[in-house]
């Protein structure tokens, strides 16, 4: 099955949909392995990991197209991706959803934020004229050439004009032919139902990762999202974080074991080689090469060499 069917079959399903944010072939890989039915490219964490820069629209456009190549490209679940604010103007974005398309990815966030763009959560943002962010979609909508390619208009408007506003917005991109609404730094329960609500299209929310993060949105159970009808919730920034807070754990404890002149074991910081191996697929790739490095299996006729097959 596509990826876009499958992405939509779960959308329309009766259980609320989890997409961990993924920026790499391991952190995409383990959430296929871990179970997750889709994930979702996380846009800072692209930037953060590639760039070496925050997300404040350093990334580009083949920059972003070449990692979600990549992720898509190595599972079998659904992906969607973050494309930013479009890289431009209505007809740059249409180009751009063909451009996302060609990955391999089931569908795409654009924002109404203005350019450059900045993380959903950092102070100083601004929007766009909505008409403009209405014709963006629009013309999303119609770059697809498979309908199943699932097009999430993003606003950003809840920091700049407020719930109502952000709520005018999402039933504009709505009626532009926006498949799921998603409201970034939405601020609690009233306002995810508020949304819920004032639309007809599945509403998806993203999540922070703990406390420390101090996330605009707070921590709310995924079973309390489902109950007010949240369709889909994403958790963007959770395995960066959490990738980066064990590297400085495994760090810190190599600087410790330097002046001391002794070997330090930690086995339980770290995963061990034959688990990367395996993630990474090498026991799949080992018998592929096992399978065509068998010489005795090759016939040889005037015309081409043949592996045992007529023709």
């Amino acid at each position: 099955m596509k990826p876009t069917k499958r992405l939509r079959e779960l959308l329309a399903g009766d259980d609320i949909l989890v997409s961990p944010g993924v920026y790499d072939g391991y952190s995409i890989r383990l959430v296929e392995k871990m179970g997750f039915k889709t994930a979702c490219t996380s846009g800072a964490g692209l930037a953060n990991s590639r760039m070496g820069f925050e997300d404040v629209g350093i990334m580009g456009m083949t920059d972003n197209l070449d990692a979600c190549r990549m992720i898509a490209g190595c599972v079998s679940i659904p992906v969607m991706a973050d494309a930013d604010t479009g890289y431009g103007n209505p007809a740059t974005v249409w180009h751009a959803t063909q451009r996302f398309e060609d990955t391999g990815v089931a569908g795409i966030n654009i924002e109404d934020q203005v350019s450059p763009k900045r993380c959903g959560h950092m102070a100083g943002k601004d929007v766009i004229d909505m008409r403009e962010m209405a014709r963006k979609i629009e013309a999303a909508c119609d770059a697809r050439r498979d309908d199943d390619f699932v097009i999430l208009a993003r606003t950003d408007a809840l920091a700049v004009e407020g719930l109502e506003g952000a709520i005018r917005r999402a039933k504009l991109y709505e009626k532009a032919g926006a498949d799921l609404i998603f409201a970034d730094a939405i601020k609690g329960e009233d306002q995810i139902k508020a949304l819920v609500d004032a639309v007809d299209i599945p509403v998806s929310v993203n999540m922070g990762f703990g406390l420390r993060s101090r996330p605009t949105t707070p921590l709310i159970p995924i079973a309390r999202m489902k109950e007010l009808g949240v369709r889909r919730v994403t958790l963007p920034r959770m395995l960066p974080a959490a990738a980066l807070k064990a590297m400085e754990t495994v760090l810190a404890t190599l600087l410790e074991a330097i002046p001391t002149g002794e070997v330090v074991d930690r086995p339980d910081l770290m995963v061990s080689i034959e688990e990367i191996w395996n993630l990474m697929g090498l026991p799949e790739f080992s018998a592929l090469e096992s399978r065509f490095n068998d010489l005795e299996g090759v016939v040889e006729t005037p015309e081409r060499a043949v592996t045992g097959k007529a023709g």
